[in-house]
């Protein structure tokens, strides 16, 4: 039986929700906050019953809500190789970096049904994680089953609202484009939102075959095989898509300069769409991938892949800063340097993935905060409340508040520290922040009332965390596209089949309404 933990009692630091930041105290009981006090009047008088309680000093800190990472991969199977963070090393990472909640993928295999794949998610899942998690669903095929099982995984006992579609990865994870239709069409029906790995899977594969022939083999071939030109051209087709499917679109990893300006000027025509730019997109570039040392190189390999232009990372910042872009994630998908030299000879077996879930909170706060680009209400947006916004779990989630969950992180703004292999605690034996000085640090973490991370140590026990059951009909996401679907009537034309046939010029031709079709995105 898990230990009992002691109430806490936050005092003297700064509360940071999404809209405020005001000086209160916190008091946190049996998981949840049950008092946000401006007066300074909390203490131990607070605590029914003389419970055991604890004082947690905040002066000079933030009281922020624990950060939410919407987009892992934890123990996944993919390319011949499970992926070295399982559930437990993973958010036990994700705690020690601030974050308290994950959102990670189940992933069928082509054949597979779904419920039985989310099955062994949560199996997997259930008795390792330290911190709370939910799940999203990939749909890698189409067919009646799978089209009955997605409305079965969105019902309360199951708690999905959201499937991705791959665009890439062919004949392992794509779909092609009318099964994206159709999966976004049912997404619609459900009340689900679609998401989507924008990439052009059939071209890049012609291209890997090209550039193999050529001779290019190590993972600078990688880049060469995923212009980012194609992650933009994807990004403007699934865009579209969705606007015809009446589906609101979630766009994960965004990396690259184009595919965030097509995201802006589909949601400037009104499209429901987010973006998410990853923690490895705002913190390095695509130069790794032509070091001269494999393992290094290889290290850097996921797709869509870092863009080679170094004003990126930056230019990504400035888009979350304005609005254009919503939350940030990780894709965290780490392999060892072992397991990534199964490519050594041929990059297109380099197993993808990269970490993040530790270090994305200090990356943003470096890369934004620090920077002066965003100020922290703006931080804990696109860290935590706008993720728990999209995927309907707010404000049990993503925001310090009366009723909410207790996951609390006291951040210190002024505090530093440097990113390691060395240091960090993933399973694996790489860091693609490496040397990287960061300011800003998750000084406690709090998980549903529980302390798990102070003074550099974990307290954790496996399976401590719980799953988040995320239910559909999100408002946020979904309230205009209601709208739009209500008023959307097909135009049918009356004719009277044996009416004499009139010339052109005695006819009264009625056109439909006009609808702007979008420009081309510009790469």
């Amino acid at each position: 039986m898990t230990e009992k933990r002691p109430h806490l009692i936050i005092k003297n630091g700064t509360v940071v929700n999404d809209d405020f930041m005001i000086k209160a105290d916190v008091l946190v009981m049996h998981g949840k906050i049950v008092a946000v006090d401006v007066n300074g009047n909390l203490s131990e008088k607070s605590i029914e019953n003389d419970e055991p309680y604890r004082i947690i000093d905040a002066t000079d800190k933030y009281v922020i809500p624990g950060g939410i990472d919407p987009h892992t991969h934890m123990q996944l199977p993919f390319m011949g190789q499970v992926a070295a963070d399982d559930f437990f090393s993973g958010t036990c990472a994700a705690v020690a970096g601030g974050t308290t909640m994950i959102i990670d993928f189940v992933i069928p295999e082509k054949d597979e049904n779904i419920i039985k794949a989310y099955e062994k998610w949560r199996e997997w899942a259930d008795a390792k994680v330290v911190c709370d998690y939910g799940l999203s669903m990939a749909i890698t095929n189409w067919n009646e089953d799978v089209e009955f099982s997605m409305g079965e995984v969105v019902k309360s006992e199951y708690g999905i609202n959201s499937f991705k579609f791959f665009l890439a990865y062919k004949n392992v994870f794509m779909v092609t484009d009318d099964q994206f239709y159709r999966g976004m069409k049912r997404c619609s029906e459900l009340g689900a939102l679609a998401r989507v790995h924008a990439e052009n899977g059939s071209v890049i594969h012609e291209k890997q075959r090209e550039l193999i022939k050529q001779g290019v083999l190590g993972p600078e071939g990688h880049t060469q095989s995923r212009p980012e030109e194609l992650e933009a051209e994807a990004t403007h087709r699934a865009c579209t898509l969705a606007e015809q499917a009446f589906c609101p679109l979630y766009v994960v990893h965004v990396m690259s300069k184009g595919a965030a300006k097509v995201i802006a000027r589909h949601r400037q025509r009104g499209s429901v769409v987010f973006g998410e730019p990853i923690a490895a997109a705002l913190g390095v570039d695509g130069s790794h991938y032509y070091d001269p040392d494999f393992n290094h190189a290889a290290g850097f390999v996921l797709s869509p892949p870092l863009s080679r232009d170094p004003t990126t990372p930056a230019a990504l910042m400035d888009l979350l800063a304005c609005g254009q872009l919503h939350v940030t994630a990780t894709d965290n998908c780490t392999f060892n340097c072992q397991q990534k030299r199964m490519g050594f000879n041929d990059f297109t077996k380099i197993p993808n993935g990269v970490n993040g879930v530790e270090d994305r909170m200090s990356v943003v706060w470096e890369m934004g905060v620090h920077s002066g680009k965003i100020t922290p209400m703006r931080f804990v947006a696109i860290t935590s409340s706008t993720a728990a916004r999209i995927f309907n779990c707010y404000p049990q989630k993503g925001r310090i508040a009366v009723d909410s969950d207790a996951d609390i992180v006291i951040w210190n703004p002024t505090a530093s520290r440097t990113i390691s292999a060395d240091t960090h605690h993933h399973a694996h034996d790489f860091n693609i922040f490496e040397g990287m000085l960061v300011h800003g640090v998750p000084e406690i973490t709090i998980s549903r009332g529980r302390v798990v991370w102070e003074n550099n140590k974990l307290d954790v026990s496996p399976g401590e965390g719980n799953f988040v059951k995320l239910s559909p009909n999100c408002d946020y996401v979904y309230r205009s596209i209601n709208v739009r679907k209500a008023n959307y009537h097909p135009m049918v034309v009356d004719r009277k089949e044996c009416e004499p046939r009139k010339q052109k010029s005695e006819l009264s031709v009625v056109s439909p309404p006009y609808d702007e079709t979008p420009e081309a995105p510009e790469i």
